[in-house]
């Protein structure tokens, strides 16, 4: 026969176990109650690991203007004078007198030189060598001494009140050159003004050698401070468009062969997102662009920081661009 003894305590121990499990199970109920009525709800338990975040890009917008855009082509010409004429004398023989320096204004037929036609033996009069039409002297060739002939010029007269630009324009460009055409003058003696010319002259047939085409230009004021002589750079403009939309050339980006711009558009929560609107543009100038068709003036457009927008992606405009100006500036 065996006897057992109870340890003192252990039914104690039991009842404690018993309830702890019993108040585990009833809280693992309720937590699985609340998670139903939460997803009937609609609430799902938060979870930072899972929530998206929607990314927002700071851009920078301008306002599209409807104004003028003007083509152009830029040559290099030399400032000549309308009028110029070589002073030659009647007879051969040594300058005996020079009576003129360059700068002098002469009249027509004033004297500039004289000629000694003498020869050993044989002592002649002295001819007379006279302008052949009023202006300035602009060059002048011999000194008292110098041997010259009926084909040596003795000096230039020039009317360098009447001034023009002559420049050779390459084949591929003719199609552009037409008579009356604007063009804007630069020289580097006045970086900063620019001078007012229009195409004068457009020669029949081009340069066998250089393949170029003689264009002559005249300057439209009467400005003392252009010179026979100097280098002209020549911005002479091809085509003006007016009444178009226009933007600058770094809005529109290109994706799978089709452009395109983001506009800044704000939704009814108040919120700025991108709509993307796809475009048709037309002739590019400097860094602006014309826009046939796509976008209307006045609509806010993305123009730096769209390279990764796509449609309805959240904005942050940190900064807005003076538009561009409706009328084109040749300063």
């Amino acid at each position: 026969m065996t006897t057992r003894i109870k340890a003192p305590g252990a039914h104690r121990l039991v009842t404690a176990a018993l309830l702890a499990a019993a108040a585990l199970a009833a809280a693992g109920t309720l937590a699985g109650c609340k998670a139903k009525d939460a997803a009937a709800d609609g609430k799902a338990p938060k979870d930072e690991k899972t929530a998206e975040s929607q990314t927002v890009f700071a851009v920078t917008t301008i306002e599209a203007t409807r104004g003028e855009l003007q083509d152009y082509l830029e040559f290099g010409g030399d400032v000549t004078a309308k009028t110029s004429v070589d002073a030659m004398p009647d007879a051969a023989g040594k300058i005996a007198e020079v009576r003129v320096a360059v700068g002098d204004r002469v009249e027509k037929n004033q004297v500039l030189a004289y000629v000694d036609p003498s020869r050993p033996g044989m002592n002649f009069e002295f001819s007379a060598v006279k302008a052949p039409v009023s202006g300035t002297v602009t060059a002048v060739n011999v000194v008292v001494g110098s041997p010259v002939s009926q084909q040596i010029s003795v000096a230039k007269v020039s009317k360098i009140d009447a001034l023009q630009v002559s420049m050779n324009v390459p084949e591929r460009y003719v199609s552009k050159i037409k008579l009356g055409q604007t063009a804007y003058l630069r020289f580097d003696a006045w970086p900063s003004a620019v001078f007012p010319a229009k195409v004068t002259e457009i020669s029949p047939v081009l340069d066998s050698s250089s393949r170029s085409l003689g264009v002559k230009l005249e300057p439209q004021t009467d400005d003392s401070r252009i010179k026979a002589g100097m280098f002209a750079r020549v911005k002479l403009i091809t085509d003006t468009k007016t009444g178009i939309v226009k933007l600058p050339e770094a809005a529109v980006v290109n994706r799978f062969g089709e452009d395109s711009v983001f506009a800044a558009v704000t939704d009814e929560s108040g919120n700025t997102l991108a709509r993307r609107r796809s475009v048709k543009t037309g002739i590019r100038v400097d860094d602006k662009i014309e826009i046939l068709s796509g976008i209307a003036p006045g609509e806010e457009i993305v123009v730096r920081g769209q390279t990764l927008l796509e449609e309805g992606a959240a904005l942050n405009v940190v900064n807005r661009l003076e538009p561009l100006s409706e009328a084109e500036s040749n300063q």
